[in-house]
């Protein structure tokens, strides 16, 4: 392979003795045991179907497109995708620009192989219509730096972007009902790739005369193994395939027993994968939601606890309302009380400020005083009873004095001479 060449010239020959001698220690050059697996860091872009993958050194970016095409004749119910590498000569002096070389087109066969042979992704749900029209998946991989085992970071750079990548949704339309309808994401929420599981790529090396393994090999080891396998595996344990390459013969107990590393792995990095897709969705649906204030940013913890205060502010608010309603509408009972003015005939049963228990106990109050009114005057005046004539003589008083005031009450039409007596006294003249 053109990256082993050009590392096995830079290395000197002592260095290539340090890393064999030391791993006859269990020790490898950047401290760690032969089975231990070098940090995953998983990032996604502001787009959906973009990520980032840094495993120690090495980092891939992985790109997940779609577009609608015609589907194959052996499958018309069927999508399709496929996988392109991309060398940057920054990453390794070793990649040209240009066409791909033989490590570009390896590469892209094992990522390939581990996802369409194990059918982890649902090719049947990209049909849009049989024999017409289906979704074709393209996944570009970036090799932005070498730092050893491209082909693990590469595979887990393609099933983070697959995870994250959604398509728009079609659908039938127009006058006859056959003219697709392509909806932007504004109208409708695009629909995610289904996905089955994860087929995680786990790279072993084989080092030395005594094929010492390791797992995940550095780009320094990687010039000085004799050869290495790919083992692609999901979380159930189930191979879904095998890559073998270096002339180096290995054993069927040496296999086995890298197969059940394999499978630990794979949980593992099944697991990483899942967490970083969900937090980015989280991400993603809190982006859609409106807010009164877009420049406060914060978790969703802080978010819970504006929340929480913000509902006990409004619970102490409708409490203190509550009483405030409570006094008012005492104060417009009493308020009502006070000015309301005749009997029921001047009461309106459509006003709006008039209450029916209002009312009733005004007509209560003026009741009661009209009864304690006779039994005081029976009470105060029992002279009244016992002589009959002062009484009559209080009555003749009281008449003569509401004909007085009768006289004395005057008004215009007392003013104006009536028209009858006019005519007498023109006649008398």
């Amino acid at each position: 392979m053109e990256h082993k060449l050009a590392n096995s010239l830079i290395m000197t020959v002592n260095e290539k003795k340090f890393i064999e001698s030391a791993l006859l220690s269990d020790i490898r050059v950047d401290g760690r045991r032969p089975f231990d697996y070098r940090n995953l860091t998983i990032r996604f872009g502001s787009e959906d179907g973009s990520a980032e993958v840094q495993l120690g050194q090495t980092q891939v970016l992985g790109f997940v497109t779609g577009q609608l095409s015609q589907p194959y004749r052996d499958r018309p119910n069927e999508g399709s995708f496929a996988i392109y590498t991309e060398f940057s000569p920054m990453a390794d002096p070793s990649f040209e620009p240009g066409r791909p070389g033989e490590t570009a087109i390896e590469l892209g066969r094992i990522v390939d192989r581990g996802l369409r042979e194990s059918r982890a992704v649902d090719t049947e749900s990209l049909c849009v219509i049989a024999g017409k029209l289906v979704w074709s998946i393209r996944i570009d991989l970036h090799i932005i730096d070498n730092g050893g085992n491209l082909v693990d970071a590469a595979n887990i750079a393609a099933l983070a972007a697959l995870s994250t990548f959604r398509r728009p949704e079609c659908t039938l339309g127009g006058e006859d009902g056959q003219e697709l309808i392509v909806h932007p994401p504004d109208e409708r929420e695009p629909l995610s790739l289904i996905l089955h599981h994860f087929p995680v790529a786990v790279t072993f090396g084989f080092i030395g005369k005594e094929n010492t393994v390791v797992i995940d090999p550095t780009h320094y080891e990687e010039a000085v193994m004799g050869g290495s396998m790919t083992a692609t595996l999901n979380i159930n344990g189930d191979v879904c395939a095998i890559q073998k390459a270096g002339g180096d013969a290995v054993s069927q107990t040496v296999i086995m027993q890298c197969l059940r590393i394999a499978s630990v792995k794979a949980g593992d990095i099944t697991s990483k994968i899942k967490d970083a897709v969900e937090s980015y969705n989280t991400q993603r649906s809190l982006r859609k939601i409106k807010r009164h204030n877009p420049d406060q940013q914060g978790s969703s913890s802080d978010v819970a606890k504006r929340h929480m205060e913000r509902l006990t502010v409004g619970s102490d608010q409708s409490g203190i309302a509550s009483q405030f309603n409570e006094h008012d509408k005492t104060n417009k009972r009493n308020s009502t009380l006070k000015g309301f003015s005749g009997g029921p005939a001047s009461w309106d049963p459509y006003s709006k400020g008039v209450d029916g228990d209002a009312l009733r106990i005004s007509l209560a109050s003026r009741v009661a005083p009209v009864d304690k009114q006779k039994e005081e005057s029976s009470q105060v005046n029992p002279e009244t009873k016992s002589n009959p004539k002062s009484s009559e003589t209080n009555s003749i008083a009281l008449t003569r004095e509401v004909g007085l005031e009768k006289k004395q009450s005057k008004t215009l039409k007392d003013a104006v001479k009536p028209k009858h007596k006019r005519r007498n006294k023109s006649n008398a003249s």
